[in-house]
Formats: structure tokens, C-alpha cells, sequence
């Protein structure tokens, strides 16, 4: 009888340990599956939690993108980004939901030479008056003279770190090779710190909110001078001989600003070096530098996110009925003499 019971008991014991086995295998897959799901569903303009440790909580906000406020532009390209114009978002919205998943941003900037005492603390100052507020933001200020850098009081969630880097003879090298030192900087320092970069050239300033509604995967500007421009009137490189070379493409985009979330401009800044050096090993130099090859890899890789020229505006451009609000102008440009200071 007993030796009954006991065959009883391990044979239920161990139907027990076979269920509770499969059940494990189920939920497992269901997790698996799950996961696959939402990378399938989400992009990567979704904004993620910074604890990477948890399942990252994804939000849409461009759902609430209103499409049709801005009639008279395009607000999306035929790859169904969005070019972002004032009136489409809601700016609360974007904040609330950026600062609750406490997304932090990069900001760098080079000062070399002539161009720190010219431009360096306007634009700084203007910074912190306009650019990502209430998120956290470190500013890269590369620049070769680091005792001559403004101090700037900053808020608790800002900070500043100037890295010195080395002067060029030439302001064209100083603008090409900056994209070595972007990549540098993410992978050695500011994937420690920030989820998303921006890169700006130093010779502007904010006059107007820089939000979060600029932040996404793969972020490109519009160039104000080209817009509106027929695609023949594009100033892309035409030399068969440079790798920035383009025959056609879909926008003409700024170097002035670019950013996106790290490595994605990590993948930017590599692609346009290792061009820029091709180009220098058959004798051979884009028409616009830096701005050649990002476009080119624009084209290649398309942004997930358009600036439209609210985000870097010249206001000398005398039709400007597009443009309800500058968020970032060019600073007036004395190129001759600057130019002229930076290489001697």
C-alpha cells in the first residue's frame, strides 16, 4: 500500500515538475516574442528610459504632430519624417514626456582661434537662454585656446567640459576634421553621460526655443538659402572624384546642426571622416567640405527627423514669410578677417 502511495506521489510530482517546466518554456517565448514586437513597431525616434537596466518605455510623440498647421511648407518628407515647423507640436507635451525619461543631450561646439573671442560666448549665453531647457545638457567646447573659454554660470542640470584639440593651418581642415573628434568624444567620453548629441558650429545664435521637439534618431536642418530651391539649384558635390559626390538627392541639408541620438551621429561623423581622408589620399577636396559628405551620407541614410530653417535661420534672407520664429540665426560672418586670423 505504501509503496502504491508513493508511486503515486512521485508520478504527480513529477507531472508537476513537467508543467511547471513548460509553462517556464511559454512564458519565456512570450517574452521573447514580445520584445521582437515592439522593436518591430517602434522606431527609433521612440523615446527611451536612460536606466537601461529596465524595459525600456517607448513613446510616440509624433503621433500628435499636427501635419496640416503649416499648409503652405512641407511637413513631411516621402519617407514619412517629419520637418519640424513652429505650430505643429506642442511644446509642453514633448517636455513633460523628455524630462520624465530623463533624457540628457550633448551639446558640442569648436571655438578655434579667432573664432572664440568673435563668437564663443554669445553663443553659449544664448544657450542657455533657448536650448533644451529643463533636460539635462552638457556643452563640448573644443577649442585650442581652453584658458581663454567664457565662464558661464550654469543651473545644476548643466554642465560644461572643454577639451583641447589642435589648430590647423587651415579653416577648411579645422571644419573637416571635426567630425574625428565628435566620434572620439562619443565614444570616449559622452556615451557615459548623454543619450542624444547636437553639433553646432559656433558662429550663431539662439533667439527662440531649441526643444525637445528637436530630439530624435537621425536629426538633419534644412538649409535656409535652399528650401524652397529647386533640387538643380542643390550646391552638391559634382566631382566624380570626391566621394561626396551627388548627382541628385532629396534636401539640402546645413552642417551647421546635426545631431541625433549617439550613435547614430557616431556613424555620421565616421562615414564623413573616412570620406574626407579618401578624398585627401587621391588629392581631392569637396566642394563644401564637411557639408558635402554629410549630405551625401543623408542620402544615403535618411534622417529620421527634419529642422526646418526656424532651426538655423539667416537674416539677411529677405523672403521670409515661412518663418513665424528663429530659434537659431547666423551670427554675422567676417570671414575675411577671421579667416585671415585663424591660419596666421
Amino acid at each position: 500500500m505504501r509503496r502504491k502511495l508513493f508511486a503515486v506521489v512521485s508520478g504527480l510530482k513529477e507531472r508537476s515538475t513537467i508543467i511547471y517546466l513548460c509553462l517556464l518554456v511559454l512564458v519565456v517565448s512570450f517574452i521573447s516574442f514580445y520584445s521582437r514586437l515592439l522593436v518591430n513597431i517602434f522606431p527609433s525616434d521612440y523615446l527611451p528610459v536612460a536606466n537601461e537596466g529596465m524595459l525600456r518605455q517607448r513613446l510616440n510623440l509624433d503621433e500628435v504632430l499636427n501635419f496640416g498647421a503649416r499648409p503652405q511648407v512641407e511637413t513631411r518628407t516621402p519617407w514619412e519624417a517629419p520637418i519640424i515647423w513652429n505650430g505643429m507640436f506642442d511644446p509642453e507635451l514633448y517636455d513633460q514626456m523628455y524630462i520624465q525619461n530623463q533624457a540628457s543631450v550633448a551639446l558640442t561646439v569648436f571655438a578655434v582661434g579667432s573664432y572664440l573671442d568673435a563668437y564663443l560666448e554669445t553663443f553659449l549665453t544664448s544657450a542657455e537662454k533657448h536650448f533644451m531647457l529643463g533636460l539635462q545638457v552638457t556643452y563640448y567646447v573644443f577649442t585650442d585656446l581652453p584658458d581663454k573659454v567664457p565662464i558661464i554660470k550654469l543651473p545644476p542640470q548643466r554642465s560644461m567640459k572643454v577639451i583641447q584639440v589642435e589648430k590647423h593651418s587651415r579653416w577648411q581642415d579645422i571644419s573637416m576634421m571635426r567630425m574625428k573628434t565628435i566620434s572620439h568624444a562619443i565614444k570616449s567620453e559622452i556615451r557615459h553621460h548623454c543619450n542624444y548629441v547636437f553639433c553646432f558650429d559656433v558662429d550663431q545664435e539662439f533667439k527662440g526655443r531649441f526643444g525637445s521637439e528637436a530630439l530624435g534618431g537621425s536629426v538633419a536642418v534644412l538649409h535656409a538659402w535652399f528650401y524652397k530651391r529647386p533640387k538643380e539649384s542643390f550646391t552638391y558635390d559634382r566631382n566624380p572624384k570626391s566621394k561626396a559626390c551627388m548627382k541628385t538627392g532629396d534636401y539640402y541639408y546645413h552642417a551647421a546642426v546635426f545631431g541625433g541620438l549617439l550613435e547614430n551621429v557616431k556613424n555620421l561623423s565616421d562615414y564623413c571622416f573616412q570620406s574626407i581622408m579618401e578624398d585627401k589620399l587621391n588629392n581631392v577636396e569637396a566642394k563644401w567640405h564637411d557639408e558635402s559628405h554629410l549630405n551625401k551620407y543623408f542620402w544615403l541614410h535618411k534622417p529620421s527627423r527634419l529642422l526646418s530653417p526656424e532651426y538655423c535661420w539667416d537674416p539677411i534672407i529677405a523672403e521670409s514669410g515661412d518663418i513665424n520664429v528663429t530659434r537659431l540665426i547666423w551670427a554675422p560672418k567676417h570671414y575675411d578677417t577671421l579667416r585671415n586670423q585663424l591660419t596666421s
